[in-house]
């Protein structure tokens, strides 16, 4: 249930035609009352002989009892109450409840309170109605509407729980504005899928992400395309920003600019600057260069940051880790625009799942988290990535590292009783969960194959390796299909100079696998940049490759990541 309080307005007669008109398209339907402050309001939806003027002069009735000059200029308080499209249609009796229970909340009209203000509630169709009050009590006193907003939400939250209705997340005041009705129904016109307010916020949210400086910040504005309106003091000195489509337009054929406060809160120009000045570099000069980079470096690097970031999260100071996750925010959105087609879409999903859980209360301590910050900014300045080879591979590491900095995030707001965020989070990690398995198909096949053809006495080695290094883990591992994968990592491992039974041990020890839907293909990443191997292996010869008497007998089919009989799993042939 969500209820939303409109501008106050003047014209109590105005908002009734339009409650019981036809709608700007046609979508109301059968408007009559459910509730008004006395429950015997005449209805000119139901009531041939009650009219709108009738109505309106009855709610403005106290507005007549008082002087003119002590009068609200705006007098009409409009609250919507919307329910969720899977909820049930409630009845009118049912709304008239929500009504009066609602305008109690905000102060309009308590009855344990004495006199109140006089209110009608409009029902136009089956999921929402619509309160109109005058702001004036009938004793002539105005009402404490101090807080309205937040309490008419703790009521919508009580009801959702009474009613049996979708219950919503309670929020904190820190999220992005939602769009306007005005501006669904344009998008919807012009047959776009997402208001002119919401791309302008995914647009800025790229250009800021792993920016240096106000200069590039702005100039990647310009590249995606966007009208740029500045703001400059007296002094010279810039003081804000709006952004605009310029496919956007008003009535008067003038593009529509909005701030970038009213794009999200931390798009201002002082809030983004935070940033900057944490990683050392002052307004108006010179940028800093980010080091030579290639999208597979660049992704090595995002791992490696995404990984130290997780304990930073689930252990670090509660200011540094909300650092942390705000700039886990720019990594998704450098990565989704960096990455290849077929991981595109699932990692923007991800982003913009993810932009509700960037803030809280909580002040993010800015400069801990420069490591992320410019691994944002390698990956956007070591340009798009190839969905094969190395880049393929390596995005698969980044966003396998990632999964767990977003688990962890989720975490850390469900502790703080941040339940959109953590809801934003969990949302934001199923997604990358299809990117990685998008990402993961090919190099981790390759993998596989490597490791199928590893003769049996490497094989064994390599199970006895795993057994003796993590025996909590090791059946469990040797059941998935991502073993050989595995197995062949650690003898890429071993060849490379390093000790994989300590490698192994290390990768299991210092991080949770309990959110991993195959612990192997995790460890295989965690191994694989440890100790700093390629991620895609294609071309590499097969080390310890079984004997030419072994690639005589049959071939084996390739286990499939379904449910099996257990005599047919890799633990169970190398125990033959």
């Amino acid at each position: 249930m969500i209820p939303r309080i409109q501008k106050r307005g003047q014209r109590t007669l105005g908002l009734l035609y339009y409650l019981y008109g036809p709608g700007k398209f046609e979508e109301h339907i059968d408007p009559h009352l459910v509730a008004s402050w006395d429950n015997n309001a005449p209805d000119p939806g139901r009531d041939e002989s009650a009219t709108l003027k009738q109505l309106q002069q009855l709610l403005d009735q106290p507005l007549e009892n008082i002087e003119e000059s002590e009068r609200p200029t705006k007098h009409v308080w409009h609250l919507s109450v919307r329910n969720a499209a899977e909820d049930r249609i409630l009845t009118d009796e049912e709304w008239g409840d929500v009504a009066r229970r609602m305008v109690a909340a905000a102060g309009i009209d308590d009855p344990e309170q004495g006199a109140g203000c006089r209110w009608a509630a409009v029902r136009h169709a089956d999921d929402h109605i619509h309160i109109v009050a005058t702001l004036v009590r009938e004793d002539g006193y105005k009402p404490d509407l101090d807080h309205d907003a937040a309490r008419v939400q703790a009521q919508a939250r009580a009801l959702e729980k009474e009613m049996g209705l979708r219950r919503l997340n309670k929020g904190d005041g820190t999220a992005a504005k939602r769009p306007t009705s005005a501006e669904r129904h344009k998008a919807e016109r012009q047959g776009r899928g997402r208001t002119a307010r919401e791309e302008l916020r995914e647009a800025v949210r790229r250009a800021v992400a792993g920016a240096t400086s106000e200069e590039e910040f702005f100039d990647r504005l310009a590249a995606a395309g966007l009208l740029i309106r500045k703001r400059i003091a007296p002094s010279g000195d810039l003081l804000g920003y709006k952004v605009a489509l310029p496919e956007d337009r008003n009535a008067q054929d003038e593009p529509v600019f909005y701030p970038g406060a009213r794009l999200a809160p931390d798009l201002s120009l002082p809030r983004i600057r935070e940033r900057w000045s944490a990683d050392g570099h002052t307004p108006g000069t010179a940028p800093r260069k980010p080091a030579p980079s290639s999208p597979a470096s660049a992704r090595r690097r995002t791992a490696s940051a995404a990984w130290q970031a997780v304990l930073i999260v689930e252990h670090g100071d509660d200011a540094v880790a909300a650092a942390y996750i705000a700039a886990a925010g720019e990594v998704l959105d450098a990565l989704a625009q960096t990455s290849a087609a077929h991981t595109r879409s699932e990692l923007r999903e991800a982003a913009w799942a993810f932009e509700r859980a960037s803030r809280s209360h909580v002040q993010a301590e800015r400069g801990h988290d420069r490591a992320l910050r410019q691994a944002a900014c390698d990956l956007v300045h070591g340009g798009p990535a190839l969905g094969r080879g190395e880049d393929g591979a390596t995005t698969a590491m980044a966003i396998d590292m990632l999964f767990f900095l977003i688990t962890a995030a989720a975490h850390w707001h469900a502790k703080k009783d941040h339940a959109q965020q953590a809801a934003a989070a969990h949302q934001a990690a199923e997604h990358l969960r299809a990117a990685y398995k998008a990402a993961a198909a090919q190099p981790l096949g390759i993998l596989y194959e490597r490791g199928r053809h590893l003769n049996r006495s490497l094989r064994l080695r390599q199970t006895a390796l795993l057994r003796e290094a993590v025996p909590e883990l090791a059946e469990q591992i040797l059941a998935e299909p991502g073993w050989y994968a595995l197995a062949a990592t650690l003898v890429d491992a071993e060849a490379a100079g390093h000790n994989p039974a300590a490698l192994l041990a290390e990768a299991v020890g210092q991080r949770e696998l309990d959110t991993a839907s195959s612990i192997s293909e995790v460890l295989v990443w965690r191994l694989r940049r440890a100790a700093d191997l390629p991620a895609d292996t294609t071309g590499m010869p097969y080390a310890g490759a079984a004997t030419e008497d072994t690639k005589r007998q049959p071939r084996q089919r390739a286990p499939r990541p379904v449910s099996r009989s257990s005599s047919d799993t890799p633990s169970a042939r190398d125990r033959r």
